[in-house]
This record gives C-alpha cells, sequence and structure tokens, in this order.
C-alpha cells in the first residue's frame, strides 16, 4: 500500500499533532510501510498570524499536485484543514484517489477564540472539509458523538501513545521544579489563550504552579502571573523530568480533541485535574478510574470546578496514574490507524492486496 500524507502541522512545531504523526510514521515504518510526507517543510512557507512560531505552506497547490502525480498514492491521509490539507483533498478529489482525514484541532473554538466571531459560524467550513473522506479519524468516542452531532460522520477511532521509555515514573527530577515550595502543580503544552490557562493560574490553591511550554501568550502570563514559573519550552529527559517532580498535573483546556500530555503525565505517575470535557472525560473516565471503570483507585478528578479537582487529584494515589497511562501505546494507536486507512481503500478496490510494501 502506498500511502501519503498530508500535514500543515510538522516539525519544527511542537505540539500533540505532530507528535502524533511523528510517532505514527516511525512505527509504520518499522512494520514496512511505505510513507511519502507532504509538510511545510517542502514549501515556501509564511507566518500564521498571531501566532508567528507557526508556519503555513504558501500556495502549495501546484507543488504538491506534482508530488502526489510522481508518487501516485493508493490512498492519503489529510491530517490538516490547512492550505496543504486543502490542496491534498482537491487532488483526491481530480483524481479520484480515495483519503482519509484526521480531526485534531477545534479550529472553529480556536478561531472564535481569537477573532471573537462565534464559532458556528466556522463549523460549515469544517463539514465541507471532511464530507468526501472515507473516514474520519477521532481520537475518543465523545468527540465522534460531537462530530455526528454537527453533521460529520464516518468516524472511526484513533487513539493515542507515548514513549514509555521517556515517561516513567523511575527516574531523575527536575533540578529546578524540585527547590520549588509544593505542592508542585503542573501544566505542560502551548501557551496560547485556547488552552484556557487563565482558569489555572487562577485558581485558590497552596503550592507553585509551573507552565511548560512557549507561544504567544508566553510573555503577557508572565507579567500577570509573577507567582508562577515559566521555564519554557522543554523536551526529552528534562521534559520527563518535570513530569515526575510534579505533585499534580493541571489540564484546564476546554477545546483539546485528546490532550496527549495527560497519558504522559499519568505514565509518569501524576495525577489529573481537568473539567470534564471531551479529551479528559474520554482518558480519565467520569470519575477518574478510565474509561472502563476498571482502576481500583481513580488516576485523576475531573470537576466543573477546577480548584476542587487540584485538591481532590493531589489526594490520589501515584501508582493509580502510573497504571492508567501504562495502556496507551502507540502500536495500538498504529493498528486503528491502518484499520482505518485500510478499509477505506477496500471501500473502492476490494481485490487490492494490502500486504506492507
Amino acid at each position: 500500500m502506498r500511502l501519503a500524507i498530508a500535514t500543515d502541522a510538522w516539525f519544527p512545531q511542537v505540539n500533540g499533532v505532530v507528535r502524533t504523526l511523528a510517532a505514527t510514521v516511525a512505527e509504520l515504518d518499522l512494520r514496512g510501510y511505505e510513507t511519502e510526507l507532504i509538510t511545510p517543510q517542502r514549501f515556501l512557507t509564511v507566518p500564521m498570524p498571531g501566532y508567528s512560531s507557526i508556519r503555513l505552506a504558501m500556495a502549495p497547490r501546484f507543488g504538491l499536485r506534482r508530488m502526489l502525480d510522481d508518487y501516485e498514492p493508493d490512498i492519503v491521509h489529510i491530517s490538516t484543514e490547512g492550505p496543504i490539507g486543502w490542496s491534498a483533498r482537491g487532488w483526491c478529489l481530480s483524481r479520484g484517489v480515495p483519503f482519509t482525514t484526521a480531526f485534531h484541532t477545534r479550529f472553529p473554538e480556536y478561531a472564535s477564540v481569537r477573532t471573537g466571531i462565534s464559532a458556528e459560524r466556522f463549523w460549515p467550513i469544517m463539514r465541507r472539509f471532511h464530507a468526501p473522506s472515507r473516514a474520519v479519524l477521532v481520537a475518543t468516542e465523545s468527540l465522534a458523538r460531537e462530530l455526528a452531532g454537527r453533521g460529520i460522520a464516518n468516524s472511526c477511532r484513533w487513539s493515542r501513545g507515548i514513549d514509555h521509555w521517556m515517561f516513567r515514573a523511575e527516574g531523575e527530577l527536575h533540578p529546578e521544579l524540585e527547590k520549588l515550595p509544593r505542592p508542585i502543580l503542573l501544566n505542560v503544552g502551548r501557551v496560547a489563550p485556547e488552552k484556557n490557562l487563565e482558569a489555572f493560574l487562577d485558581a485558590d490553591v497552596a503550592g507553585t504552579k509551573v507552565v511548560v511550554g512557549d507561544g504567544p501568550s508566553l510573555d503577557d502570563l508572565r507579567q500577570r502571573y509573577p507567582q508562577a514559573f515559566f521555564p519554557g519550552a522543554l523536551s526529552g529527559e528534562m521534559l520527563a523530568a518535570a513530569y515526575r517532580t510534579a505533585d499534580c498535573f493541571v489540564f484546564p483546556s476546554l477545546t483539546d480533541t485528546f490532550g496527549l500530555v495527560i497519558i504522559e503525565a499519568l505514565a509518569s505517575g501524576v495525577p489529573v485535574a481537568a473539567y470534564p470535557v471531551t479529551g479528559p472525560i474520554d482518558i480519565l473516565g467520569a470519575d477518574g478510574c478510565g474509561i472502563d471503570g476498571d482502576l481500583v483507585a481513580p488516576a485523576g478528578v475531573l470537576d466543573d470546578d477546577l480548584t476542587g479537582a487540584i485538591e481532590g487529584a493531589l489526594r490520589l494515589d501515584r501508582e493509580a496514574a502510573k497504571a492508567l497511562g501504562a495502556r496507551f501505546t502507540w502500536e495500538a494507536a498504529t493498528d486503528q490507524f491502518l484499520s482505518a486507512v485500510e478499509g477505506a481503500v477496500r471501500l473502492g478496490e476490494p481485490e487490492r492486496g494490502l500486504e506492507p510494501a
């Protein structure tokens, strides 16, 4: 099977979409699948308005068509609804090549936060983009239900995994964080308006609030919350050490479709506090005992009162968090990805063999 993946999100961006795609491509390579990547690195780019660290491909249509014409994929997976995503969608429709899409990011809500325009104005664009897709890959069941209610159907589950060698409970602590007054309350991710970080930073709880990451809101939040610690972006062993050092991981976002950082924290043995929304509730379950409710003790607390969730999570057993985090692997997630993509190919060509290239 000749698979092309088209994405507007790729290195040097640091976010859940990029990490998910990179891990999936690495797993596909191990299994012997041939994959062609169409990313912004192959085009001239311009900074995204309001977020200069993200660069968008400039007029990628003709270059992308040449790339895909040369590669002749059996199927294209379109990961994002940006310039590359729309161009890949157009190529597939014009050539009669099947494609799948993914719903990684709540662009309507993100656009609403940044523009002040109602998110409802942007949802028709999302429906149009995903309508011809043979499978819309989503990370959680609650997101699938929500999209179906908005007219985006034909969804398939594509969960997430982590590097369990990197994100583990045993190991060195972060040298700066371990000196801070406890409890240490940690958040990791993009420092941007849509992440609702003020809800975390305004929470009336004891201890030290730590926000790891970079983004357009970083300088503003540093000035407004001098009592919090903003070490900037961390990666590799230093990020893993930061997780291990924390007493509680706080995830205040109301707009994420999953929350890869949640399972990284759990695997590091850190209980989670969050709102009961898509993403956290699909990982932790309503009672914190997993979506099947089979953990012997809760690994996190979900509550509309984030302060109460934090206070509750600080009382939890770290072993429960570790046990839940261990359930998420890239091997299992890639099995789901392949099932969706190969199923989409079979819809059009049931006689085709689907052995790795």
